[in-house]
């Protein structure tokens, strides 16, 4: 009886180890040190607790507090150490899910008739430290259907009773902590110990499953970290991104507004908001040109058939507006969740030859969907968002250089704007459940291979995720990190083999015969309100030079030279240069004061000795004074600090 299994490691290493071996003794078998900053181990690309044992030959990956996926387990089993602290203080409450975040855990909470609100904040992360020394282990228990059910209807909690009700028997666990016991599936870390710093952040609503019919609970939000310098960091960078957040930022900017009048998540774009829109609207549409796409314009409605027809109705229906019902019997419209199917249209309005091929379509396209109203926040989740949607239709010979060319776009946009950290997600699908998805298994092999090969051409940093493909194709994401080192994801490509073929599209190739063109999904900004959400937090509100709505402010010294300053702000007006005079009998001190509030990059301050001499005062935001200029001299300084921004990065 072979009583040895292989481990293979991430290096390619194999080593033998006794069947039934845990993570935690093939951590020791490397190190004390690593045994002691161990936090979970990936089997064959499970990530499980560090004491279940493996029986089987596999590839092991071990992780700790510097892998995302070992902060993933240190924050659910902080998540799991809360729901005991809170169970503790205020017995008899009920739990929904408690899962990590990117940035944390949180737990949605039935106090029932206990009173909470945020000041109970400070005692219940006292109570999670004091059982954190307790060192209690994280043990976990499969149990069957029934006895689940037994235990948490004797308990009282519906809200678990629903859960276990949706499970098959046989894949049930329970994990037990102190006096507490969950269900969940895992992972934790071994001990309560690790969990040395923690700070319960806010507090919220949130309907049971998401449901707004459903009964509200509450949601706590909290973090937690092995060191307590971590945690003073971490709410360091916090108080940072207030300062940053773009809903703070948009309104005293005055960027964009909303109104409950118009509606939830509906963003109202203002003068300096839609310049703003605007200059990146125009600096990708000079991109695509360059690119080889074409413009198209497609309306806000379309008819429910064509989403049926797309398969968007029956993925999305339920997410979209209300269908819109016309004096015609029968007939139904839908405000258009997606710009694809209205593109498929388009190819199909003439037949098409081999030669024209690739096609692309690009379109700064308005899209409406009915998000939940307690999901809506700023503009990075709205009902309606503009997306800088293109199609490439293509031949199957073509789709990998489509594909790299579009990654060279996304590039391209990154380096401007000054995103240079990110990776980049391939998003397959779950090959464990293919229902959730549409097109036959040749069709989906190779979109998945021609994004692997490309990817790996453009030597891109990447990761493979399983489960995260959209319905109708793979796709490449891109993962950014903003100023204050957030992951936020943006642009995506996706190669699509679905709907031209639910929509019959076809081309005639050098064979005389019809075949189905290939289509290629991709939007560098993803959308432009959330674009410009992170836009705003990552600079802080400080746009590049090219960028900014105001880009010069002319501050007259006092009234006596208003007309000097209109005659500067005419000459800046017709070379392009957006910016105001500033009018205001108010010292030069508090226009310039103001101007540095409203972050303008430069200000031209006009006195008497400058209409002299024909000149203006130059400051830049946040440096002062830089000298005096001839005007002309000055839009000349102008034209190479925007040429040295675009390129700087």
């Amino acid at each position: 009886m072979n009583d040895q299994i292989n481990i293979t490691f991430p290096d390619g290493t194999v080593k033998k180890f006794p069947k039934g071996v845990t993570g935690m003794e093939i951590a020791g078998s490397i190190s004390e040190g690593l045994a002691r900053n161990v936090l979970s181990v990936q089997v064959n690309g499970e990530i499980r607790d560090l004491n279940r044992k493996i029986e089987d030959d596999a590839a092991v990956k071990l992780f700790t507090w510097n892998d995302p996926e070992g902060k993933y387990t240190f924050w659910h089993s902080s998540a799991h150490l809360m729901a005991e602290a809170l169970e503790a203080l205020y017995p008899g409450i009920k739990f929904g899910i408690g899962p990590p975040i990117d940035q944390g855990f949180y737990y949605d909470v039935d106090f029932g008739d206990q009173e909470f609100d945020a000041a109970d904040l400070e005692k219940i992360e006292e109570k999670m430290l004091e059982i954190a020394r307790n060192k209690n282990l994280y043990i976990r228990r499969d149990v069957s259907k029934k006895e689940a059910l037994e235990y948490f209807r004797k308990k009282g909690d519906e809200y678990k009773l629903e859960l276990i009700a949706e499970l098959e028997d046989g894949t049930i666990s329970f994990y037990h902590s102190g006096n507490f016991i969950d269900l969940c599936k895992g992972p934790h870390i071994p001990d309560t110990s690790p969990i040395k710093a923690v700070k319960l952040l806010n507090v919220a609503g949130a309907y049971w499953r998401g449901d707004e019919r459903r009964k509200q609970l509450t949601r706590i939000y909290g973090i937690a970290f092995p060191k307590q310098k971590e945690l003073k960091e971490y709410l360091e960078l916090l108080e940072e991104a207030k300062k940053r957040d773009h809903r703070k930022l948009g309104k005293e900017l005055e960027l964009f507004a909303f109104s409950e009048k118009v509606g939830m998540g509906l963003p109202l774009w203002l003068p300096k908001g839609a310049q703003l829109r605007e200059k990146l609207e125009n600096f990708l549409r000079k991109a695509q040109v360059k690119a080889g796409y074409q413009a198209v314009v497609t309306p806000h409605i379309g008819n429910q058939q064509l989403y049926q027809i797309s398969g968007h109705y029956e993925k999305y229906g339920k997410d979209s507006f209300q269908t819109i019902h016309t004096p015609n019997e029968g007939e139904e419209f839908m405000l258009k969740p997606m710009n694809c199917p209205h593109h498929c249209e388009i190819y199909a309005i003439r037949p098409r030859s081999y030669k024209e091929l690739p096609l692309r379509m690009a379109e700064f396209g308005t899209v409406y969907r009915y998000e939940q109203s307690g999901e809506l926040h700023g503009l990075t989740r709205v009902r309606g968002f503009t997306q800088d949607d293109a199609h490439i239709f293509c031949r199957p010979d073509q789709v990998k250089d489509e594909f790299k060319n579009v990654i060279d776009l996304v590039l391209y946009v990154f380096d401007a704007l000054g995103f240079g950290e990110f990776t980049t997600q391939i998003s397959l699908r779950d090959p464990d459940n293919k229902e959730k998805y549409i097109g036959s298994d040749e069709a989906w092999d190779q979109a998945e291979r021609d994004i692997i090969e490309a990817a790996a051409e453009k030597k891109l940093n990447t990761v493979t995720v399983l489960g995260e493909a959209a319905f109708y194709g793979p796709k490449l994401d891109f993962m950014v990190k903003d100023a204050l080192q957030r992951s936020w994801q943006l642009g995506t490509i996706q190669v699509d083999y679905n709907l031209p073929e639910r929509f019959k599209l076809e081309y005639i190739g050098a064979d005389n015969q019809r075949h189905r063109p290939v289509m290629i999904h991709r939007a560098p900004f993803g959308s432009m309100e959330r674009f410009v959400a992170l836009l705003i937090e990552h600079c802080g509100g400080d746009f590049p030079l090219w960028l900014a709505p105001d880009q010069v402010a002319v501050l007259p010294i006092s009234e006596k030279y208003a007309d000097y300053a209109n005659k500067v702000y005419a000459a800046l007006k017709s070379e392009e240069i957006s910016g105001f005079v500033d009018h205001r009998d108010e010292k030069i001190g508090r226009k310039i004061r103001d101007a540095e509030l409203n972050k303008i990059p430069l200000m031209l301050i006009v006195g008497e000795s400058e209409e002299n001499a024909g000149e203006v005062s130059l400051r830049k935001h946040k440096q002062g004074d830089v000298g005096k200029f001839k005007l002309n001299d000055f839009i000349d300084f102008f034209n190479r600090e925007i040429e040295f921004s675009l390129t700087k990065n």
